[in-house]
């Protein structure tokens, strides 16, 4: 990876407010020792107090120029698969959080949770703004835009959103009491969705977006939901850990879960265009192979600290 491409994204974790959040992917240390420090639930909860943000402060008027007069139709074509998967995974996941919060066992637990729906939902308007004022879509209605940009996702991301997290939602929602599906739904929620698709997928947008010196409300923008996610992976890190310490019931749970999703998810990081492509394409100017690096890296340094490495 060219280290002076990655320069702005590495500059940004390192900020106080990121490392704020104690995410272990965002400590090097936990590449040598799980003994790392995450914050409680209600440490959590008054981080999130602290780093409020709002999306209508965000002027996307250059953004809309760079979108329709700087980056070339073709490329605005590729850029729209991890946009779509962006936008549409950010309403799936706003979705599902409300089974999971009601099963939550403890009240810091729920009470963080509910911090974390508040996020999702900003999130999705994040980007509703960011298609309306640039003129990504001709969709003007967010369940239009919706629907016409879901077109850009490939079938891996309906396998794991709709099927493998829905399916342990669903769960939820009958029976609240099953801690083992709750912490299947946390796996995937938190370590698979956010932890390893989200996050990387933040990564190299901002990256390749500063490189290029494009978009800059956006980037300002999907920085803040980047925060916003390494929070909720703090959670997920730190309730999963708990989890693996009580039983080892639900220790194999996290592994089974992880051995399901983790090849769903990695086809969730080839997008519809590249198909046939095999491995031999880019996306944002990463190949897949640094892509799963990235990834892959901030997955085992969570599951260090949890305690399955």
């Amino acid at each position: 990876m060219d280290a002076a491409r990655t320069t702005g994204t590495q500059s940004r974790t390192g900020r106080s407010d990121f490392q704020a959040t104690a995410d272990p992917a965002l400590n090097e240390a936990a590449d040598r020792t799980a003994d790392i420090k995450l914050l409680t639930y209600t440490e959590l909860y008054d981080l999130w107090e602290r780093q409020q943000w709002q999306t209508q402060e965000l002027d996307f008027t250059r953004d809309r120029e760079d979108w329709h007069e700087r980056i070339s139709p073709e490329e605005r074509f590729q850029r729209m698969y991890g946009l779509s998967s962006f936008f549409i995974g950010e309403q799936k996941v706003a979705e599902e959080l409300g089974p999971i919060m009601r099963a939550a066992p403890t009240e810091d637990q729920k009470i963080f949770l509910c911090t974390q729906i508040a996020d999702e939902a900003r999130h999705v308007r994040f980007f509703e703004r960011f298609y309306r004022e640039v003129g990504v879509l001709e969709s003007d209605q967010l369940s239009e835009m919706l629907e016409e940009t879901s077109a850009h996702l490939n079938d891996n991301f309906g396998r794991l959103f709709d099927g493998m997290l829905t399916e342990r939602t669903d769960r939820l929602c009958v029976e609240p009491e099953d801690v083992e599906a709750l912490v299947e739904a946390v796996t995937i929620y938190h370590m698979v969705i956010e932890g390893m698709l989200a996050l990387t997928g933040q990564h190299f947008i901002m990256d390749f977006n500063e490189s290029e010196g494009t978009l800059p409300a956006f980037v300002e923008g999907f920085s803040n939901v980047a925060r916003d996610e390494h929070r909720h992976v703090a959670f997920g890190s730190v309730f999963l850990r708990e989890k693996a310490r009580e039983s080892d019931r639900y220790k194999r749970a996290i592994q089974r879960t992880l051995e399901q999703a983790l090849p769903v998810a990695d086809g969730v990081l080839q997008p519809p265009w590249a198909e046939g492509a095999g491995e031999d394409f880019e996306l944002f100017g990463y190949t897949l192979e640094q892509t799963r690096e990235f990834a892959g890296t901030a997955l085992m340094r969570r599951l260090k600290v949890i305690g399955l490495q």
